[in-house]
């Protein structure tokens, strides 16, 4: 094992140091959930009908129910229509009473909405009518930020350091967020939003490697529940924060501008010890690992800290790796399905929250709070019935709930509620199963390979998850239709997955076959939880899979 390996084992798996690194790192999670979902708060729904002001020249003394009674035609339940008008004519305003008005056609100078009726995305751009759509699309435009995010920030972060991209990320977060609040136009609002969400990805990403590189391996499934649970809480404080500032430009600064209070922990946010090892940084990797054991109130033996020297990278795999193998070209193809749907459902229901009946905000709360026991709950099922039933199971029932939804009538918006908060906690449960199962099918030498191109499939689902939902204008259950089937189909893939429950993880490609079972006398440092990589000489230590 390199020295870098042994030293953090001296400094310790996880110390005082760890824990503080993990809870500093918790405070942008929430910040996260909040730009995830806080469009969804943007746009309420809003009465409105076309504006018909053009009457008013003719008859400046109408009342206002006078002037829509002349000027707007009435659908079959008797209301005014929304999105058409009649046409505009040059008669005296007697001629108009007495012969009244048949020619309609669309609005042509914009809409009326409620006066008392708090600034909204809705009622500031007109997202209305033939307009309406946009809303979805700037959700798909966010994911798209998401996406470039993951491939620009991924590798800047293994070039430039996991600290500066954090930083990086966190400014731009706070800087597009609040200037959000202050866009004059709609699409300037679709650019911002898309920096935002390219940043998000830079935050989640690289915020996830420091705290993999510091914590010791028993305990970072721990620490990645916990950032997930946190994520969870931020989806539960947007609901009460959009509840009490209704004014959409307040509730974006009340939202990104505490992400700047952040910077107040720059001196004390580490840069990886394993990052500027391989970057040939010995001496400030010394420094902050003296630090950390400091922090720790452990002794570093100082034979340790003068073998430091230089890893030596090991070459890592390919994407066309993955797909040379006939067992990793089926996991690859399989788990990236797996991801695709995952993602699909979690986000198709998360955007549908408005369309479910009932209070949008009770809602919100009850989606974030249901995360938690479900996450939580993953790592029992996980060690009770295994990966591979767990994440078909999970799937299976997140695709069922679905379906049963549609079948569902529109006037039991409580039942409706109810299956898809159920829907919501067996898909993040599913997630949390899919990152386990993920790490611990693919080899080393082609797992953050495998890893990564699984998520880029989850960002092309979340891209489409939003523009999905434009099919409801058809009919209401065929967006959640397809959003129950993919599940479906996802969870009868898994079956033909390998368990890993109890395996050690693959180091390389050439074996041909999923991982082998540990036998029952395996050696001390497979019961440590530590494997040791075939080539000794670099530090690989993997995650047994019996911890989580």
């Amino acid at each position: 094992m390199s020295g870098v390996g042994e030293i953090l084992k001296a400094v310790g798996d996880f110390g005082p140091f760890q824990k503080w690194l993990v809870l500093l790192t918790l405070f942008p999670c929430l910040s996260v959930a909040f730009h995830q979902f806080c469009q969804l708060f943007m746009v309420p729904h809003v009465p409105h009908h076309c504006d018909t002001s053009w009457i008013r020249a003719v008859g400046p003394n109408l009342t206002e129910e006078e002037q829509l009674n002349l000027t707007l035609p009435r659908d079959a339940d008797g209301a005014y229509e929304q999105c058409s008008m009649y046409s505009p004519v040059d008669w005296d305003l007697g001629s108009i009473v007495a012969y009244g008005l048949n020619a309609t056609e669309k609005c042509s100078n914009g809409w009326v909405y409620p006066s008392a009726q708090p600034p909204s995305l809705l009622t500031e751009f007109d997202l209305v009518c033939d307009r309406k759509d946009l809303n979805d699309i700037s959700q798909s435009i966010y994911m798209v930020g998401l996406f470039l995010g993951s491939m620009i920030f991924g590798p800047l972060s293994d070039r430039i350091g996991r600290r500066p991209v954090i930083l990086i990320s966190i400014l731009l977060q706070g800087l597009f967020g609040v200037g959000t609040a202050f866009v004059p136009h709609f699409y300037v609002y679709v650019a911002f939003r898309c920096v935002v969400g390219a940043s998000v990805s830079g935050i989640t990403m690289t915020i996830l490697a420091l705290a993999t590189e510091w914590v010791g391996v028993s305990s970072r499934p721990k620490a990645v529940l916990i950032s997930h649970c946190c994520f969870a809480i931020g989806q539960m404080l947007l609901a009460g924060l959009s509840y009490g500032i209704r004014n959409w430009r307040l509730l974006e600064i009340a939202g990104s501008a505490p992400i700047f209070a952040f910077f107040f922990c720059i001196r004390v946010l580490p840069e990886s010890a394993r990052w500027l090892v391989t970057k040939g940084r010995i001496e400030e990797a010394k420094k902050v690992l003296q630090k950390a054991a400091s922090i720790n109130k452990r002794t570093i033996p100082p034979g340790l800290l003068e073998q430091l020297k230089p890893e030596t990278q090991t070459k890592s795999g390919s994407t066309l790796d993955l797909f040379r193998k006939k067992h990793l070209r089926k996991v690859t193809l399989i788990m990236s399905c797996t991801w695709f749907v995952n993602s699909f459902v979690y986000y198709g229901l998360s955007l549908n929250v408005t369309n479910f009946g009932l209070d949008i905000y009770l809602t919100q709360l009850a989606f974030g709070a249901v995360e938690i026991p479900a996450r939580v709950g993953c790592i029992f099922t996980l060690q009770w019935f295994g990966r591979k039933k767990t994440q078909a199971v999970l799937l299976l029932l997140s695709g069922l709930v679905c379906l049963i939804i549609t079948g569902i009538p529109e006037d039991q918006p409580m039942a409706t509620t109810v299956l898809a908060i159920i829907g919501k906690f067996t898909t993040s449960a599913s997630f949390s199963t899919s990152y386990v199962y993920s790490a611990e099918l693919f080899p080393t030498i082609v797992r953050q390979t495998g890893v990564g191109l699984c998520s880029m499939s989850a960002r092309v689902a979340g891209i489409m998850a939003p523009l999905i939902r434009l099919l409801g204008k058809y009919h209401r259950a065929i967006p959640v239709a397809i959003f129950g089937s993919a599940p479906v189909v996802g969870g009868l893939l898994c079956i033909l997955l390998p368990e890993t429950r109890g395996t050690d993880l693959a180091d390389d490609t050439e074996g041909g076959h999923p991982p082998a079972e540990v036998c029952e006398n395996a050696n001390s440092s497979s019961e440590n939880g530590h494997v040791k990589g075939k080539d000794g000489g670099r530090d690989n230590e993997y995650t047994m899979t019996t911890h989580f």
